[in-house]
């Protein structure tokens, strides 16, 4: 199936041949959905947190920032914005082709469009587009559709079909706009700055577009550090190469291009696996570009960053004295502790062992504890599902037999066995990527995160190339089958933390306008 010259493609992009003939097994057999048992809910996987256990919540984290424990903001930052103008981009084309009949704004099909030149004033980058037009309107008075349209999207005016939603400007503040990625340094010194006042973040981006993320991060660090009496640290990455998937024809044989190369795509947001595993920091937390607010709401999100933060830190401290606790040898372990660490285990971690059968040999007891507590953490902030797109808390059997909290996407769930699809059915919240993760042991180790992925849990896509049709593979997402074998918490969280930009015109949300 592959050449010398396919081998060696595939070692000169780190890759390994037995890794590309498992993708290619997994394109042959496909994908295992996943078994779901039923939604979490509140009480049952979900923590709801008082108004009195998330004060004592932040309070412990910030006591923890004080003594030593570490923190880093991590935010995939690589998506472009493209999608976020489709409306716009069809208007522009449809009006290419007939702009009589594309100027009709009452039609329906046009409703965005006819909202977002109603409320073009609105947007932070009005003043950018003015700036470059002189006039919204013709001599004669016409509206600048067409030209308003150029200003936005295309290369000669501000690129924003083309740039990542990481650099458009999405909030106004007295004159001046900020961009995601400002955002994001602001809520860095807000909730992770460290005993001596450094703040560090690292974005994930695009090769083509780290030198405008450095250049932005740059200057608004010069004026952040003196604004919050902070030092930032800000590294970037880029997804790699090594974590590309290669793509199959309709018939699973390697898709090759006109030159006969293997051909790889991205392999979606799990392969930043590779860039969390890289990082050093005791606590990491894991957010979106798009889900930020502006300083007026700022308020709710760092008070319940801080409060899954301290919640991570509460229980990975009682996971780690029994670990210790578990050093010990079998014959001066206390059958009464062992109960404990059991109930522990599957009351406050959620994980609940094959069939509840009880280990009683107890070496073969400590081994399992051992296996259970010594692994990643992490806490995932959860929103009432209010229609939102995006993955869902669920208890769900792995597959050592285990049932566990897992995020699962709607891909993982055969909706087809009307069994799990009622199950789909009834969950009530849903995952707004708002992640805290503990990625170090109790001997201060860092995990290889890679270690506790479910490789079982990838995606197949139909795409194309040139014209011809092929399959694409991604892996295992990041905060659903990548932490697979995590330990997973669950906590309620606001609505109100949550306000992602999926549509240009999502900016025209209250959320996202000055007062």
């Amino acid at each position: 199936m592959f050449t010398n010259s396919d081998q060696e493609q595939i070692t000169e992009r780190g890759s390994n041949l037995a890794e590309i003939q498992n993708q290619i097994s997994h394109f042959k057999k496909g994908f295992p959905f996943l078994k779901t048992v039923e939604p979490a809910g509140i009480g049952n996987g979900i923590v709801r947190l008082s108004e009195n256990e998330c004060n004592h919540l932040v309070s412990y984290y910030e006591s923890r920032l004080n003594e030593g424990t570490v923190p880093l903001k991590f935010v995939p930052a690589s998506g472009a914005a493209s999608r976020m103008f489709q409306s716009l981009f069809s208007f522009q084309e449809e009006a290419f082709n007939n702009k009589e009949a594309a100027m009709q704004l009452e039609n329906p099909k046009h409703k965005a469009v006819k909202q977002f030149f109603d409320r073009i004033k609105d947007f932070a980058f009005y003043p950018s587009v003015l700036a470059k037009l002189g006039s919204l309107t013709h001599p004669c008075g016409s509206f600048k559709y067409l030209e308003v349209l150029q200003a936005v999207l295309s290369p000669e005016g501000l690129n924003y079909g083309f740039l990542p939603k990481g650099l458009l400007d999405f909030h106004e503040y007295s004159g001046v706009s900020r961009t995601p990625a400002e955002e994001h340094l602001v809520e860095g010194a807000l909730y992770g700055t460290d005993a001596n006042g450094l703040v560090k973040l690292h974005f994930t981006v695009s090769p083509e577009h780290l030198s405008l993320f450095k250049t932005k991060c740059e200057t608004a660090a010069a004026i952040f550090e003196k604004r919050y009496d902070v030092k930032y640290e800000i590294t970037f990455s880029e997804q790699k190469p090594s974590t590309d998937t290669i793509a199959v024809d309709e018939n699973n044989e390697p898709f090759r291009t006109a030159e006969g190369k293997l051909f790889f795509r991205p392999g979606g947001h799990g392969a930043l696996l590779e860039n969390l595993n890289d990082l050093q920091a005791d606590l990491i937390f894991v957010k979106n570009i798009d889900n930020v607010v502006p300083d007026r709401l700022k308020d709710e999100t760092i008070k319940y960053k801080k409060a899954i933060a301290g919640l991570l830190l509460d229980r990975q401290h009682r996971i780690f004295n029994y670990l210790q606790l578990l050093e010990k040898p079998a014959d001066q372990m206390d059958e009464g502790i062992l109960a404990e660490m059991t109930d522990y285990l599957e009351q406050e971690l959620s994980t609940i062992p094959a069939g509840k059968a009880p280990i009683v040999e107890k070496s073969s007891k400590i081994q399992y504890l051992k296996a259970k507590f010594n692994r990643p953490i992490r806490v995932c902030g959860m929103v009432k599902n209010e229609g939102e797109p995006g993955g869902g808390p669920f208890w769900a059997i792995q597959s050592d037999g285990t049932t566990t909290l897992q995020v699962v996407e709607s891909s993982q769930i055969d909706l087809k066995n009307h069994l799990q699809a009622a199950i789909a059915a009834k969950a009530t919240h849903f995952n707004p990527v708002d992640l805290v993760c503990g990625v170090r042991n109790y001997l201060g180790e860092k995990f290889s995160l890679p270690d506790f992925r479910d490789p079982e849990t990838g995606f197949i896509s139909s795409k194309s190339k040139d014209g011809k049709p092929l399959k694409a593979q991604e892996l295992p997402g990041l905060w659903n089958g990548a932490m697979s074998d995590w330990i997973t918490i669950f906590a309620e969280v606001p609505v109100l933390t949550f306000n992602p930009v999926k549509t240009v015109n999502d900016l025209l949300r209250a959320e996202h306008q000055p007062l």
